[in-house]
């Protein structure tokens, strides 16, 4: 059986975050999926798996009743998994769905410039910009943009450290970042033009958009994109990395 894999996320605001767990996670079970789903005030993260129905059945569920239309701008990227890549459902709820920690970060109040995968070679070929890798040190091991800063760090929450060490507004007008999927740029840019910022740009729908739309023979990327499920790295046109 080939698996089909959801990821998504949206920034929304979900004051019910807490209520919605419990119906949510009866309806992934009824549709025999398996993954993580993190909710919060601020929003839904996860990656699920399972048939083809029961993908279709969750993009149902979360753009329906249950949320009352509020993911109407749900980022989501769908990938294959020749054997099941999770071992458990798992629906939990956190005070940010992604983690950077404190104040001074809210992408439901501003976020900066999403960038179409299609676009993205011409941004990041600017001399004038600083293309920034916003994930950690072992994933960027893996692979990575040409050109690309590596912050050196081993968590998203020390990105914050990372600006304040490493990044001038002045110095640093123009910034595209990446992620895997979108969520954590996406965090990053508001964190950045709630710190004097101005330019800030961030890939839409990640890497995995990338690699699932730009034909390899024009591609900017070097290596495989680390996943965090049990196929561990997917390359162009999102293949599973073989054992």
């Amino acid at each position: 059986m080939i698996y089909r894999v959801a990821a998504f996320y949206q920034f929304a605001r979900l004051s019910d975050f807490r209520e919605l767990r419990e119906p949510l996670r009866a309806r992934c079970a009824e549709l025999a999926l398996r993954g993580s789903v993190l909710l919060a005030h601020e929003g839904i993260n996860g990656t699920l798996a399972g048939s083809e129905d029961g993908i279709a059945g969750l993009v149902e569920a979360l753009q329906g009743p249950l949320f009352g239309g509020r993911l109407d701008h749900l980022e989501l990227k769908y990938s294959t998994a020749d054997a099941m890549p999770f071992q458990r459902l798992k629906v939990r709820l956190k005070k940010e769905i992604v983690t950077l920690g404190g104040a001074g970060a809210d992408p439901n109040q501003q976020v900066g410039t999403y960038v179409e995968a299609a676009h993205w070679n011409a941004l990041i070929s600017d001399p004038d910009t600083l293309v920034l890798d916003t994930r950690n040190a072992f994933e960027i091991a893996m692979g990575t943009f040409e050109g690309a800063v590596d912050p050196g760090i081993k968590s998203f929450g020390e990105f914050k450290a990372f600006t304040a060490r490493e990044l001038d507004p002045v110095k640093h007008r123009k910034i595209a970042m990446f992620c895997t999927g979108g969520i954590r740029c996406e965090k990053a840019s508001a964190y950045l033009l709630a710190h004097g910022f101005t330019e800030v740009f961030h890939l839409k729908g990640g890497i995995l958009k990338y690699l699932e739309g730009v034909p390899e023979s024009e591609s900017r990327w070097r290596g495989e994109c680390f996943v965090f499920d049990d196929r561990v790295a997917l390359g162009h046109g999102l293949r599973e990395r073989r054992k």
